[in-house]
């Protein structure tokens, strides 16, 4: 069974907002998979569980047709309202009910979504839709961010850590100990010859202080915490803030720092014949 999050207008804005993008490195490296594999031209992308549509957004260069996909109306409107080619659309769909024909689809994506997915049916489902050599990318990131800033970096990632360890009592039950090690299971279980696990890559981005905080309040594990206990949910941001600009030295939630994100990701080619 499929669980549904971040359906609120309020966080599919904090989505929006907070969330880091894979970087243009990682979708060029699902491209060169795609190409190595299936020969253009490239129709039809999907990102499923979209979102407010940031990875959404990274695809339309490579296709005639980008559609992104999300179970929540407050993702699919924010992700509407961001809209920067006229080849991408949005659809609302379950993840296990793509609206699509068999073997119509170039590249299926999902974007640290899948894990929230009635694993076995989406599975079947983007096998169903993907073209003969049409290829499935599964990305997520782990949750242990760091950030960079001038010689105090260990010393804030040591209380990075504490905040992450804080969190981890709020983790849902659905997500089992590991996102990492689910994703390394269903790479190691999926039936396709070719296919392609890294563990590993790193994105790094210049953000305001602010977006770190922001980013890490927008996690599941964050908003079941405000929702038990508002109080405490604050009291935690707030002092893990205080702490982390002090051993910066500075005042200002909108300093520049860089926050480092491990992407992890596979990806598998759908045979010509099955």
């Amino acid at each position: 069974m499929a669980v549904r999050l971040f359906e609120g207008k309020e966080h599919a804005s904090s989505y929006w907002k907070y969330r880091i993008s894979p970087s243009q490195e990682l979708i060029s490296k699902i491209m060169q998979f795609l190409m190595s594999n299936k020969e253009s031209p490239y129709d039809l992308a999907v990102d499923v569980g979209c979102g407010s549509g940031q990875g959404t957004l990274l695809l339309a260069p490579y296709f005639a047709h980008v559609v992104g996909t999300d179970i929540s109306p407050a993702q699919l409107e924010m992700a509407r309202k961001h809209v920067s080619s006229t080849n991408i659309t949005y659809r609302e769909c379950p993840a296990e009910e793509l609206p699509f024909e068999d073997g119509s689809i170039d590249l299926v994506t999902s974007m640290s979504a899948f894990h929230w997915f009635d694993h076995s049916p989406f599975l079947q489902e983007a096998h169903r839709v993907l073209k003969p050599h049409g290829c499935l990318a599964l990305i997520n990131y782990t949750m242990d961010m760091e950030l960079s800033y001038g010689d105090c970096s260990e010393a804030l990632n040591h209380i990075c850590k504490e905040f992450y360890v804080a969190l981890l009592p709020y983790r849902n039950a659905y997500l089992g100990p590991s996102s990492f090690h689910f994703y390394n299971q269903t790479y190691n279980s999926l039936q396709y010859p070719v296919k392609e696990w890294q563990e590993m890559f790193w994105v790094k981005k210049a953000v305001p202080f602010s977006g770190y905080i922001g980013m890490v309040e927008s996690f599941s594990s964050y908003q079941a915490l405000l929702e038990k206990d508002p109080e405490e949910a604050r009291r935690l941001s707030q002092d893990i803030t205080k702490r982390l600009l002090r051993a910066m030295g500075v005042t200002s939630l909108e300093t520049e720092v860089v926050m480092g994100v491990k992407y992890f990701y596979l990806l598998g080619c759908k045979p010509a014949e099955d």
